[in-house]
């Protein structure tokens, strides 16, 4: 009679993600590699991919690198299947160069980064009114660059143009230059003039376009954002869009993050150590989800200008000597700490 507790072995898994194609591999407890094999990037390759998983032990954990591109199905599908996800960064390049790259080798160390606790990460589960934020949001910015651009054209092309139709347009505001050039009966568009005038009606019909295109998406977004996360957006110098950007950034699942400072790095607003030797010092983090810093730097901004208390911080602070580059990075951080409560605060 055997003396040895008999136990199910856990196995570690990793997984490199492609549009078409995932490739799953697959350690055991010991880091001892057990297979590696493709999947096809649908349902039905996830419910295989899962099932070979499972095939060799219980899943301790599986690594899955892009989450949020080619690995957000699969993550929730593996949700959905209450098995562990971790996400898994890029591997990294100095190894890449030293040891080659490929899909096999890529899902190993996705699956060695997983079972060290080197990634740690727990991916954003895209299943609530966040995801569908993110989505109309992607819109929105689209449409508000592309409107800038439109009318920077607008502008490059009057200001090259020929002089009697540049001096039509001196000191317009941009709308009264939009509006104006909407109306423009361009003639022979053959010729230079004719040519300038139709570019122009083409582009500030572009932008009326834009505009109600994004008055549609306001419409929507405005009551969506307050919905989700009223708390938030009654804070002083938060808006529905910055506001959105930090919903974005934490995810539908928010608890991921543990703690505000966890927060405060993820969106580049913490101090990192860069001491040496007898030089003790921090510098910015230039790292980080950069929509969700510069929305802390929109709701900083905000603040200095008419909130008495920010106000006086700044004064004080100055007094003291610190830079204004300094006082902002310092008010970010705060801002970060003060929001984070009402980012994890349980939704409706």
């Amino acid at each position: 009679m055997s003396t040895l507790t008999e136990t199910t072995p856990r196995v570690t898994a990793g997984v490199d993600t492609h549009r078409d194609v995932h490739v799953v591999a697959v350690l055991d407890e010991r880091g001892a590699q057990l297979g590696c094999e493709p999947f096809a990037a649908d349902p039905a390759g996830y419910r295989k991919a899962l099932a070979w998983v499972r095939s060799f032990g219980v899943i301790d954990r599986i690594g899955v690198e892009g989450t949020g591109s080619y690995g957000a199905g699969l993550t929730r599908y593996l949700h959905n299947q209450r098995v562990a996800v971790i996400e898994v960064s890029c591997p990294n390049r100095q190894q890449r160069r030293s040891h080659g790259k490929s899909d096999p080798v890529d899902a190993v160390a996705a699956a060695r980064a997983t079972q060290s606790g080197e990634a740690s990460a727990q991916p954003k589960s895209r299943t609530g009114n966040v995801e569908a934020i993110r989505a109309l949001r992607v819109v929105r910015h689209s449409a508000a660059h592309s409107r800038i651009d439109s009318i920077n054209q607008m502008r490059a092309l009057l200001v090259t143009g020929p002089e009697q139709l540049r001096e039509s347009f001196r000191d317009s505001t941009i709308w009264t230059m939009v509006t104006a050039a909407s109306k423009l009966r361009p003639g022979d568009p053959t010729t230079v003039t004719g040519a300038t005038k139709f570019a122009l009606r083409e582009l500030a019909r572009r932008i009326q376009g834009l505009e109600e295109e994004l008055k549609r998406l306001d419409v929507i977004l405005g009551p969506l954002v307050r919905t989700t996360a009223p708390a938030l957006v009654a804070k002083y110098g938060v808006g529905p869009d910055t506001a959105g950007a930090l919903l974005v950034s934490a995810g539908d699942n928010p608890e991921r993050l543990h703690k505000e400072s966890a927060f405060a790095h993820m969106c580049g607003s913490a101090p990192i150590d860069a001491s040496s030797g007898l030089v003790t010092h921090k510098r910015l983090n230039r790292g980080g989800d950069r929509s969700a810093n510069q929305a802390l730097w929109r709701i900083v901004m905000v603040r200095m200008v008419s909130d008495p208390r920010t106000r006086a911080y700044v004064d004080r602070r100055t007094k003291e000597g610190k830079s204004k580059k300094d006082i902002i990075r310092c008010l970010k951080r705060y801002v970060a700490r003060e929001l984070y409560p009402h980012l994890v605060e349980k939704r409706s």
